[in-house]
């Protein structure tokens, strides 16, 4: 192989690796002499070095890899520990998952499903903007109705409700499918 195929094919094989790859598990992949592949890694670690950038390429325990800069490890603590805040826990997404299918839904509605006090579930969806209140029912106080937003449609990747599973699907799933 060509060195300038060569080179981006190691550097993008170093990317998808994950825990990294020797010099020598490389060189069989791509059939190639090891010393050509030394050589290559060895340039690719000096470049990454001399950018000066938050990604580096390098060489632990036999196998390289990419990782981060260590100078930079407490702003990514930091960011993953805000993002970690950011994901929804077992009963919320159960929660929102029946306002999503059953909308509009009053909060008794959906405690009456789960079988427990959801109030403060229904709080964190709203603060997340993934559901909103919709009005009020006509009956006996006029409770709360809620519906999902746009924004739920983003955070599913999807464009509209219409591409959801349907409910049965859903309950036949299992997880011992994936």
């Amino acid at each position: 192989m060509e060195l300038e195929i060569l080179r981006p094919t190691i550097e993008a094989i170093l990317l998808v690796s994950g825990p990294g790859l020797s010099e020598h598990e490389i060189a069989r992949g791509l059939e190639e002499d090891v010393e050509i592949v030394r050589t290559v890694l060895d340039s690719l670690v000096d470049d990454y070095n001399e950018r000066d950038g938050g990604i580096q390429v390098k060489k632990i325990r036999g196998k390289y890899q990419f990782v981060t800069d260590g100078r930079y490890h407490k702003y990514i603590q930091a960011f993953i520990k805000e993002r970690k805040k950011d994901t929804l826990s077992k009963a919320t997404l159960e929660t929102l998952a029946i306002i999503t299918y059953k909308q509009p839904i009053t909060l008794f509605e959906i405690e009456e499903i789960r079988g427990v006090n959801s109030r403060s579930l229904v709080t964190t969806l709203i603060s997340r903007g993934l559901i909103k209140s919709m009005g009020n029912k006509e009956g006996p106080g006029r409770p709360t109705i809620y519906g999902t937003t746009k924004e739920l449609l983003e955070y599913l990747g999807i464009n509209g409700l219409d591409e959801l599973p349907s409910p049965q699907d859903v309950k036949e799933f299992s997880f011992e499918e994936i």
